[in-house]
């Protein structure tokens, strides 16, 4: 695997990070609480209504640290993100699949982030074991679900990717720019090896108070941002639009001997209304995803969803 120099350093620091995680013992450990919980829900059938690819998934996202005062800490460590992930991809036709379509994909993931503050950046760094294949049991389960609702049973589990675990490490840097007394725009560069290899650099705008004072979080396959741990909670509309382009070297998702050829490049268009009430709030997001591979024959747009109810 090879990675262009930009990249290559980001991976330095991601790791540097991670290996003093530890440094903070048993003090810092007992310093740590509750800061809060992050959970976004992402499906097509929120989206374009069709069952194909980048179909669903889902994340949870749980973190502890000192006392939130909205900024990140200057030590990685202090601030843990434990992150549960489960994702399916799938061919356009879960029935009779084309020949030059993808394999589907069962994902599950579960990992370990930190976020801080570093030469005035925003970073996060984080590693991820990644689980595919029917051990995973959501090929099972999606089975099930098909005949709980009557729908035709998928012919499409048998040429699953098969059993594996791949360790994934992901990192990202940014930094948040003033544009007005609500809005902001935050470009960011991420790299990730392992379940999938690539580059990523783009941007998000934020009108209103939706990331203001909150510690926010980036979903792995549209790139919305959901928020960790909360803000200023300022009650009202918020709008969030972003893209970003990344260069793809490798992904566990295509097989070298299967007759479709992966995309070098991936591009994502996203937007979403957050609105926040007195005591709870909504967000709904469309995000705009690129062919993957050279023979899908159309791009896809995919929903996400995150409600936080308190009667």
């Amino acid at each position: 695997m090879h990675l262009p120099p930009l990249a290559s350093s980001v991976f330095v620091v991601a790791l540097g990070a991670l290996s003093a995680l530890p440094l903070g013992g048993a003090a810092a450990a007992q310093e740590r609480g509750v800061l809060g919980w992050g959970r976004l829900l992402t499906n097509d059938a929120i989206g374009d209504g069709k069952d194909r690819w980048r179909t669903g998934s889902y994340v949870l996202s749980y973190l502890r640290g000192p006392d939130w005062n909205g900024s990140l800490p200057a030590t990685p460590g202090q601030i843990l993100e434990f992150r549960f992930r489960l994702e399916t991809i799938a061919p356009a036709d879960l029935v009779t699949p084309n020949p030059l379509d993808r394999r589907y994909v069962g994902a599950l993931s579960l990992g370990l982030h930190t976020h801080f503050e570093a030469a005035g950046l925003e970073a996060s760094v984080g590693a991820d074991a990644v689980i595919v294949g029917p051990q995973t049991g959501i090929s099972s389960l999606h089975g099930d679900l098909h005949d709980l609702l009557g729908l035709p049973t998928p012919n499409v589990f048998g040429g699953q990717i098969g059993d594996e675990v791949f360790l994934t490490v992901t990192a990202e840097v940014g930094r948040t720019l003033t544009l007005g007394p609500n809005s902001t725009f935050r470009p960011f560069l991420e790299a990730q090896a392992g379940a999938e290899t690539l580059v990523r650099v783009g941007g998000d705008f934020t009108f209103g108070q939706f990331t203001t004072g909150a510690l926010m979080l980036r979903d792995t396959s549209t790139g919305q941002r959901y928020r960790g741990v909360a803000g200023s909670g300022s009650e009202g509309l918020s709008l969030i639009m972003g893209g970003d382009i990344a260069e793809v070297y490798d992904s566990e998702y295509f097989l070298a001997g299967d007759a479709i050829t992966p995309s070098d490049t991936r591009k994502r268009l996203r937007a979403g209304l957050h609105w926040q009430g007195a005591q709870s709030e909504v967000f709904y997001g469309l995000t705009w995803l690129s062919e993957e591979f050279d023979q899908q024959p159309d791009d896809q747009i995919v929903g996400s969803i995150n409600l936080r109810l308190q009667f």
